[in-house]
């Protein structure tokens, strides 16, 4: 799983994330289902705050596609944090049809998989 960020400092824009999501493994422990409209979590070393706007581009397992998606900052793993979590922010899809779309094309492709217990990089 790749993840790059751009942002012009002292700029109101939202900053822009691409996540490459190569492997089905990646997928799922980086997908927020506790989410009600969906959600993935971000590694990144940059600083956010909860609800700062973010704007991903994210590329699923096997898709050409990419789906852009203008989410917010909702939860924020910091640096050193317990259990070697993986420093990052979990961002929340919007409610709109482009983030519903891509929130059942992951569920489509995790299927039976997100009953699993195995452990993820979210909540």
């Amino acid at each position: 799983m790749n993840a790059t960020t751009t942002h012009a400092p002292g700029t109101p824009r939202p900053s822009v994330i691409q996540l490459a999501i190569k492997e089905k493994s990646a997928l799922y422990a980086a997908y927020i289902p506790l989410f009600t409209e969906g959600g993935m979590f971000i590694p990144t070393t940059r600083d956010y705050v909860l609800g700062d706007a973010v704007y991903v581009l994210i590329s699923l397992p096997d898709e050409p596609q990419r789906y852009p998606i203008a989410g917010k900052v909702a939860w924020v793993t910091p640096a050193k944090a317990a259990y070697n979590r993986t420093q990052g922010v979990g961002v929340r899809f919007p409610k709109d049809d482009n983030a519903q779309a891509l929130k059942l094309k992951i569920e489509e492709i995790l299927g039976a998989q997100l009953a699993s217990d195995r452990q993820t990089q979210t909540i």
